[in-house]
């Protein structure tokens, strides 16, 4: 009885050591590699801040083709009250417009951006506070000057390795805060 005990216990050591080790072996191989596909890239935040900084400086050239650039054909829009769907071809006609009779001498941010990218890196949102002066036709010939600061978020979807932008939530800060 005793030689079977002992040999059972030596057996049981070496099965609990064994064991252990492929525990040990296989939390290392989960902790190493996550459990879904990580898609995520150093450079998407870096991606993701240079189209926000595209879309400062098409608003200083007037181009509302290079404002939507990042835009696939329909965005959601949250701003004053509304969630609204409007297509690209709805959004250039609105920036035409409003680009034909601005003058900015600034567009720029007045914080560094905050950017993040989902862990899987298909999406990505970015929160700006931004300064906007300059002047706008009135209709009679003459300039109204603006000066506002606003802060909005921009949201981003990656389709097939590209970047799109595909939702902004703004609003613009109260005059004399």
């Amino acid at each position: 009885m005793k030689s079977r005990k002992s040999s059972w216990g030596a057996s049981s050591r070496k099965f609990k050591m064994k064991d252990v080790f492929c525990w040990i072996t296989l939390g290392l191989a989960l902790w190493s590699s996550p459990l879904y596909p990580q898609q995520k890239k150093p450079d998407d935040a870096a991606q993701i801040l240079i189209l926000h900084r595209d879309l400062l400086q098409a608003h200083l050239r007037n181009d509302a083709q290079g404002v939507l650039a990042a835009e696939p054909g329909q965005i959601v829009v949250v701003s004053r009250g509304e969630v609204l769907f409007p297509s690209k071809a709805e959004r250039l006609a609105q920036y035409r417009e409003y680009l034909a009779d601005a003058e900015f001498s600034e567009y720029r941010d007045l914080i560094e951006p905050l950017v993040r990218v989902s862990q899987d890196g298909t999406l990505g949102w970015l929160i700006v506070q931004v300064k906007i002066a300059g002047n706008q036709l009135d209709g009679q010939g003459g300039k109204k000057a603006f000066d506002s600061v606003w802060a909005w978020i921009e949201l981003y979807e990656k389709r097939d390795g590209r970047w799109f932008r595909v939702g902004e939530v703004s609003n613009a800060k109260p005059s004399g805060s």
